[in-house]
């Protein structure tokens, strides 16, 4: 018996709460720096402190034979997700690395395109990441992007939420890396693939990870969603059976397969569109591997809370790499 299956928008929107606001344009490099605004609430703002957590549940995540090329991450407040999210940062080489993409969604601003930053560096409590500006702008060159605000950039956690463990595993090539943020907007499933299109190249670089910011199920009264399947037990088990079902089809690379599974589920995962635009961006490089072995594996995956009554909520979280053989 399946209840209480609300609509995806409804649940999104209610998730992150999406308003009209002047928050794009401007041009690339306006702007010195983006401050950590979500430090000292979502995370430590001692280094000292965020340093010896970080190392801590790095410690405790195993390390793949080959170096991921892209990961997804969680991007909730460390205390939730931060374990979880090691998994994924421990298949970043800093060794090899010299660019790191983080596509993130957008919770707070509507957007229906996607946009780059207007600032030089971002601000972490360990030291401040530069921005590939030169990235920044040939993506606004192709017409295809926007600038966000500054007020926009720093209300938005889910990119920020990657920056202290990125600083942190990219630590031995500190100075020598660069970031090039990337807000992702309510999107369609066309625009998605002509996103993926244009950032595939930069995939085929192996001096280029991408990082996909995307936490799973967000379930209870209030994301407005509640779907239950009885058969699977417990409300946690149903949701953890939601949750690896879109998984499933993220590790098949399956890019129509998880658009139809969000449209049939409506499950509230507020990165689906930063999923979508990197699983076209696998599909277009698909194109020209000349049959290149690539694969895409789940690492981890938890629950903020075990939900067993419709008065409660869970959000869920799952870490996994992309690797190219």
């Amino acid at each position: 018996m399946k209840t209480g299956v609300k609509s995806l928008t409804a649940g999104v929107e209610d998730i992150i709460g999406l308003t009209e606001s002047k928050s794009f344009g401007g041009k690339v490099g306006a702007m010195a720096e983006r401050r950590a605004t979500h430090a000292d609430s979502w995370y430590s703002a001692d280094a000292r402190s965020l340093s010896r957590e970080l190392d801590a549940w790095l410690s405790k995540a195993p390390r793949l034979p080959r170096a991921a090329r892209a990961v997804i991450c969680p991007h909730a407040g460390y205390r939730y997700s931060g374990p979880t999210a090691a998994y994924s940062f421990n298949q970043i080489d800093p060794n090899t690395v010299k660019t790191i993409f983080i596509l993130g969604p957008s919770h707070h601003v509507r957007l229906n395109g996607c946009a780059v930053s207007q600032c030089l560096s971002y601000a972490t409590p360990l030291y401040n990441l530069d921005i590939d500006t030169q990235i920044s702008q040939d993506l606004l060159d192709t017409g295809a992007f926007e600038v966000m605000s500054l007020e926009a950039d720093e209300d938005e956690h889910s990119i920020e939420m990657q920056l202290p463990y990125l600083a942190k595993v990219m630590e031995p090539a500190r100075g020598r890396f660069k970031i090039v943020p990337i807000m992702v907007g309510s999107i369609s499933n066309s625009a998605e693939a002509k996103y993926g299109k244009i950032l595939a190249k930069y995939l085929e670089d192996p001096s280029i990870c991408f990082v996909i910011s995307s936490d799973f199920c967000h379930w209870g009264q209030r994301f407005r969603y509640t779907h239950y399947d009885q058969n699977c037990g417990d409300i946690y088990e149903s949701i953890e059976v939601l949750d690896k079902e879109g998984m499933n089809l993220i590790e098949s690379l399956d890019a129509p397969g998880f658009a139809s599974y969000l449209k049939k589920t409506s499950n509230t995962i507020c990165g689906r569109h930063p999923i979508g635009v990197f699983l076209n961006m696998v599909t277009e490089f698909r194109k020209h591997s000349n049959g290149t072995i690539m694969d895409f594996k789940f690492l981890d995956y938890s629950q903020s809370n075990q939900v067993k009554s419709s008065r409660d909520s869970s959000v869920s979280y799952a870490a996994g790499a992309f690797i190219i053989h």
